[in-house]
């Protein structure tokens, strides 16, 4: 596969400077996007020598501590945009990402793929950040939608609206994939030689896996929101 430079990252900066014109003109937030941009850089760049030496090492606590990272960091993300901003809401993110997306990694791992070990770090890291990563999304999509829907309609028309709301993305990218888009696993397989037909199968299961990681994350939040709130 290619080998990119460092220096060659440069040439993203001009389109990078030209959004973040654009986002203060029009938003008149001056900062955001080169935050937003310095923070994904540092974070890759760390994350690039954790993985490296998690793969030497095969550390079982330390693959622990990183699964646990991201839920922790995702469920803070998704609660971002929402009105609750206390521990309860918290921990109502938190449980709903952990379980709708620890359910399709269980699955992914222990039955699709047949790896010798499920427990794998070159498998279980990339699948898990693109599960609970997805899982952030769908459930800060839903709890906004679900907080604004609420002043103006019951519980279960809010709950249907929201639901919908939060599916869109994921449902798009499956009337789109082939046609409009190849995905970013699919892309990376077939840039790296794997046969187009193997990649395939891998881009499947990743759709699949983050349909119903974010679905079922955003079911468990809302079960709880409507239940406690005394819709059903």
């Amino acid at each position: 596969m290619q080998t990119i430079s460092l220096s060659h990252l440069l040439y993203l900066l001009p389109p990078l400077v030209l959004v973040a014109f654009f986002y203060y003109r029009w938003v008149g937030d001056k900062t955001e996007i080169a935050v937003a941009t310095l923070r994904m850089s540092v974070q890759l760049i760390l994350i690039g020598y954790v993985l490296t030496s998690l793969f030497h090492t095969n550390s079982l606590w330390l693959l622990t501590l990183l699964i646990a990272v991201m839920i922790t960091v995702a469920s803070l993300i998704a609660r971002r945009n929402i009105r609750a901003q206390n521990l309860q809401s918290y921990l109502v993110i938190l449980g709903s990402i952990t379980v709708g997306g620890t359910l399709s990694l269980a699955l992914v791992l222990g039955g699709v793929l047949e790896l010798e070990n499920p427990l794998d770090p070159r498998y279980v890291i990339p699948l898990a950040g693109m599960i609970y990563a997805n899982a952030m999304n769908a459930i800060s999509l839903c709890a906004e939608r679900y907080d604004k829907e609420r002043e103006h309609h019951s519980m279960e028309k809010a709950r249907a609206i929201a639901f919908k709301a939060s599916m869109i993305p994921q449902i798009n990218s499956f009337l789109a994939v082939g046609f409009v888009s190849l995905p970013g696993m699919m892309t990376g397989q077939i840039l790296s030689g794997v046969d187009p037909l193997i990649a395939v199968r891998y881009q499947i299961v990743v759709m699949a896996m983050i349909l119903s990681s974010g679905a079922i994350s955003t079911i468990l939040y809302l079960l709880y929101q409507t239940r406690t709130q005394g819709d059903v």
